[in-house]
């Protein structure tokens, strides 16, 4: 089972339990893999996320699972966890999701003179030139439009002063 056949599968699982599937890291050696999936409720806001409880049902699920895909391994550690109060953004739908929220954007090139590591409010997704682009408020105000295809890694910026 390919890595790609392996995310689907989980990411199904996941949906059936009722959760929503934000990512999965692999690590670990090939004798031992490590498995880490971050889950969250469907539609959830910053800091009204998935339980502990809600993690182990989900791990308890999958395990029966996992244990029977041999393209795993018999010794595989899985972990299940919140995608935190930093969460990634992955999918085109966690960047529509998080419109009007802080965000960390850093890009696999600089972008000119923003450079590769940029800060400021989600506006949304538009699609330009037949690609789909992210645009960002800056904190001048300006506007910039980030080629999807040229983000690393994306995720929401958690300050103190706005939860309590």
């Amino acid at each position: 089972m390919s890595d790609d056949s392996l995310e689907r599968e989980l990411e199904a699982r996941v949906a059936q339990l009722g959760f929503e599937f934000v990512e999965l890291e692999r690590a670990g050696s090939r004798a031992r893999p490590i498995l880490r999936l971050r889950i969250d409720r469907l539609d959830a806001r910053p800091g009204h996320g998935v339980t502990v409880d809600d993690c182990s049902r989900v791990s308890r699920a999958l395990e029966a699972y996992l244990d029977d895909e041999p393209a795993v391994g018999e010794r595989y550690v899985l972990e299940v966890s919140s995608p935190g109060i930093e969460r990634p953004l992955i999918r085109r739908r966690d960047f529509e999701r998080f419109s009007g929220e802080e965000v960390a954007i850093r890009t696999a090139t600089p972008l000119g003179e923003l450079g590769k590591r940029l800060e400021g409010e989600l506006v949304g997704v538009v699609d330009e030139d037949g690609s789909e682009h992210i645009r960002l408020r800056l904190p001048d105000g300006r506007e910039v439009d980030i080629p999807r295809a040229q983000i690393a890694r994306a995720h929401l910026v958690f300050r103190w002063r706005d939860h309590g």
